[in-house]
């Protein structure tokens, strides 16, 4: 460690291996601090966070990072009670064991679960260490959104006052695009302190596998095939519904596949289908990401009418990473149809326009594979162009490691 390194403490509920993609880009950041000469300590839980029957042990040092895994703190998705019950023994645990850590310079703290912040807050006027505040998705905005509580409800009370609270006791907020941004200083003025910093690409290859070699492609049988590709969590926010009844229409097409990649509920929805050219495969490994998504043609991304600000569709990066086009399903505006309308990297239909994104997986089934390939590299130069995962995460550490 470098004479002036500094120990950060990460509070997080999900941390690699777990797939979940908050800790995949936690991880990223904490490694990249440990390379800068700092001291990671990171409290998450032992159990999966979408699968909760995977168990991890309760502590290792992974590439220089401090894991300290807590039991009792994840029970799976399958409710609100559930997933806040979790939460909250998560962050009582973290509490405790933090109270034994000394040297506390940083306290790093995400979205996973919600009420994390609560947590970080009170660790950092223990040990008198700002906290770093990584705005990944916003509640009660998604549980009001999706339908799952309502705007007077009494939990929805308690997380505004809990944003608040973490909104004014942290020295920086760091949002994910300019819709969050907005969202968030409608809850409290951050802007003196409020940094934009989209997230990067789990896997940043530096060449792309070509089809012929990509062994994901010959395990599935893909070879021949047209694959539009949805890959990451099905969750709530991000609807499948139209791609789904477009898929149905276009069963007659043998050129097409669209495969689902990943877990979360609307996998019932998926694998329900009755479709033979729809397939569903669960979360791949990370060592294995650079063949699953480079076997794509077309990549799918699904942002619901309510969600821009709320949550941001990371999954956009890894496509464009493996140089592959766009096919989005959402409203006119969010961040992804920003990166669509300047870069002409895809095609953009709306929630409900079954008819369009029929003519549009037809049409992307008889394309010259030229003009597919000519999509993706556009896709590829945009992440290049910001400087990639490399850069994209030094950005972000320099934020954490501001002022201390």
């Amino acid at each position: 460690m470098r004479a002036n390194g500094h120990t950060f403490v990460f509070l997080s509920q999900v941390y690699v291996p777990d797939p979940a993609a908050v800790g995949q880009h936690l991880a990223d950041a904490a490694e990249e601090l440990v390379r800068r000469g700092n001291r990671v300590v990171v409290f998450t839980a032992s159990r999966g966070y979408d699968d909760p029957s995977a168990e991890y042990p309760r502590r290792e040092m992974i590439r220089g990072v401090d894991v300290r895994r807590v039991p009792l703190a994840s029970f799976g998705k399958s409710s609100i009670p559930v997933r806040m019950l979790g939460g909250i023994l998560f962050v009582l645990q973290v509490i405790v064991r933090s109270a034994f850590l000394r040297g506390i310079d940083a306290v790093v703290v995400s979205t996973s679960p919600p009420v994390g912040s609560f947590g970080a807050v009170v660790i950092g006027m223990m040990h008198r260490a700002p906290v770093k505040y990584w705005i990944m998705d916003v509640n009660p905005d998604q549980m009001i959104a999706l339908g799952m509580i309502g705007e007077r409800d009494l939990p929805v009370k308690i997380f505004d006052w809990l944003n608040r609270v973490i909104l004014n006791r942290a020295a920086d907020v760091i949002v994910l695009d300019r819709f969050m941004a907005e969202r968030i200083n409608r809850k409290v003025d951050v802007s003196n302190k409020l940094t934009v910093l989209p997230p990067w690409a789990a896997e940043d290859p530096d060449s792309v596998v070509e089809h012929a070699e990509n062994p994901f492609r010959k395990l599935h049988g893909l070879d021949g095939k047209v694959v539009v590709m949805y890959s990451g969590n099905h969750g709530p926010s991000n609807p499948l519904t139209t791609i789904i009844e477009a898929a149905r229409r276009v069963c007659d097409d043998p050129r097409l596949v669209l495969m689902f990649v990943g877990g979360g509920v609307g996998k019932r929805e998926v694998e329900s289908a009755g479709c033979p050219n729809i397939r569903s495969l669960p979360y791949q490994p990370q060592s294995e990401l650079r063949y699953s998504l480079a076997a794509a043609d077309v990549h799918l991304v699904t942002v619901g009418d309510q969600i821009p600000g709320i949550v941001h569709p990371s999954k956009v990066y890894g496509a464009m990473a493996v140089a592959r086009p766009i096919l989005l399903i959402g409203p006119d505006e969010n961040h992804v149809a920003d990166l669509l309308d300047e870069n002409d990297i895809g095609w953009h239909v709306r929630h409900g326009d079954v008819d369009g994104a029929e003519r549009i997986l037809r049409e992307i089934a008889g394309a010259d594979p030229e003009v597919l390939a000519e999509k993706g590299r556009r896709a590829r130069d945009v992440m290049r162009g910001i400087g990639g995962k490399s850069a994209a995460c030094g950005r972000l550490c320099d934020v954490l490691e501001k002022g201390l």
